[in-house]
Order: C-alpha cells, then structure tokens, then sequence
C-alpha cells in the first residue's frame, strides 16, 4: 500500500512504491501548478483590439476575422500552420501536431472556435488536407493579408513560425487575449521552446515512457513500414 492509495501492482517491489510515491507527489503538485497557471490566462486583461478585419481565402471562398467567431462563442483559437507559398512540403512538426488536432477538432468547437491559418493557397493547403485525412479543421489562407506579421506567425525575414493565437470577441470588438510567448523565450538546456507541448498528444505520450521523447528525433511527414 502506498501513501496515496491501496493499489499495489503485480510483482513491485517496495522500492519501486517508494520512489512511485514521490515521482505521484511532484505529479499531483504539476497538476496544481497547470491549474493555477491556467487560471492567471484566464485573469488576463483584455489585449490589443485588432485593428483590421483580416480576409482570408478558404475553401468556401473569402472569409473575414470576425466571421470566425459563430454565434454564442466569443473565443478563437487560431494556429499558424508552417507552409509557405514555396515550400515543396510544409513543417513536418506543425503537421503531426495538426494531425491529432484535427480530431479534437469537433470537440474544441462545442465550446470555442478553431481555425487553422497558413500563407499557402488555399487550393494547397486543401490538397494537403485531404492527404492527410484531415477532415475537421477550418484551414484558410492568409496569403493575401498581414494576419502572420502581425500576430508572429512569420519573421521579419519571412520565415513561417508555428504560433497560436486566442482572440476574445467582447464588447463589439475583437481582442487579442492570448500568444504562445514562449517560443521566444530562451529555451532551457536540452530543451526546445515547447510552447504548445500541452496540447500535443505525442510529446506527452513519449514522457510516459523511460525512453522518453528521444535525444534527436522528430516526428517526420511520413514513415517507411518495415517488415
């Protein structure tokens, strides 16, 4: 028996218990901690008002910002999808972390509204879209806007960069709320920015296990099946 429960797994030893117990305590004391993280972005002010009613090109045709919003949900999430007009191939990591986006997808839009923006053509990113069964997710184009400049989803230099955005319909406004600022800030040792690693299935995934997330692999667009 431990000091949190009377579970005891087949053949564990009381060492194993011992060091499960402390490993349970730092995890109960992280869920605290993502909870009350979680808690100060939603006290956060109200940001900026965005100042220009972004047009983009979707499937359907052109769509404006503030159509994004749907009746009763005042909340948008909007992730910068790293493909470029040029690219042959988009960003290998923003694709695997789209891919288990997609089906949360009908589930985030019971309560806040999705989108998926990109400065690829829409004609592209559709294409794209259907070779990867991606069936759920609003993709648009903001080729034709400075939505990604404006809110860091590109560089100065023009490189894409994969940021997500909250914007908060509120007064008859549209409000910036919240970025994934943590891309910008310095990555500690042997880390990389994780700035949307809780929402991403498969890094959390990985940290289960004692292997871990692996010294130098990344998710790939596709994988060899070997026999």
């Amino acid at each position: 028996m431990g000091a949190f429960h009377d579970k005891s797994f087949p053949g564990e030893s009381s060492a194993y218990r011992r060091a499960r117990d402390e490993l349970l305590a730092a995890e109960l004391d992280l869920r605290r901690q993502v909870e009350a993280v979680a808690a100060m972005r939603r006290e956060l002010p109200l940001g900026g008002t965005v100042t220009q009613d972004y047009v983009f090109d979707g499937v359907a045709g052109q769509t404006r910002l503030s159509a994004l919003f749907a009746d009763g949900k005042d909340s948008l999430v909007v992730y910068n999808f790293m493909y470029a007009p040029d690219d042959a191939a988009p960003c290998p990591m923003c694709t695997a972390m789209l891919d288990s986006l997609n089906g949360n997808a009908p589930h985030i839009r019971q309560q806040v509204n999705l989108a998926v923006v990109a400065k690829a053509p829409v004609a592209t990113l559709e294409a794209f879209a259907a070779s990867r069964g991606w069936n759920h997710l609003a993709l648009l184009s903001s080729g034709g806007n400075s939505y990604n400049q404006d809110y860091f989803g590109e560089s100065a230099e023009g490189s894409q960069l994969p940021m997500l955005n909250v914007f908060q319909r509120h007064g008859g406004a549209i409000h910036h709320c919240y970025c994934t600022e943590a891309f910008f800030a310095a990555a500690e040792a042997g880390q990389h920015n994780r700035h949307v690693d809780m929402l991403w299935p498969l890094w959390n995934v990985l940290d289960l296990t004692r292997s871990g997330r692996g010294e130098n692999w990344f998710p790939a667009l596709s994988y060899e099946t070997k026999t």
